[in-house]
């Protein structure tokens, strides 16, 4: 069974910095698009950055060139260091994953359960 793990969530001023981590685990063959989406009261989940198994990213342009994300393969991890956060950007962090279970079935998008961040101004 495939799990995804967040961590690193907590509570920050503003102008201050985070680091999130996601890590998969369980029985699969492969990982192709990881990411980090985001959920604030009183709105829809947003995108805040993807990157693919070959490390291309992707960001929402409430994120470039404030948070970057990263990519380990070798251990199904992922990670958003966030920087020059703002009170904004105070929401639940979910991590998602296109996982292809075996090499016989299709991909599916798997989510973990979210990490709080809290930016204080």
């Amino acid at each position: 069974q495939v799990q995804l793990v967040e961590s690193g969530g907590g509570l920050v001023q503003a102008g201050g910095s985070l680091r999130l981590s996601c890590a998969a685990s369980g029985s699969f063959f492969s990982i192709n698009v990881m990411g980090w989406y985001r959920l604030a009261p009183g709105n829809q989940r947003e995108l805040v950055a993807t990157v693919t198994s070959g490390g291309s990213a992707n960001y929402a342009d409430s994120a470039k060139g404030r948070f970057t994300i990263s990519r380990d393969n070798a251990k199904n991890t992922i990670y958003l260091q966030m920087n020059s956060l703002k009170p904004e950007d105070t929401a639940v962090y979910y991590c998602k994953a296109r996982i292809q279970p075996t090499f016989w079935t299709h991909s599916n998008d798997y989510w973990g359960q979210g990490t709080q961040v809290t930016v204080s101004s």
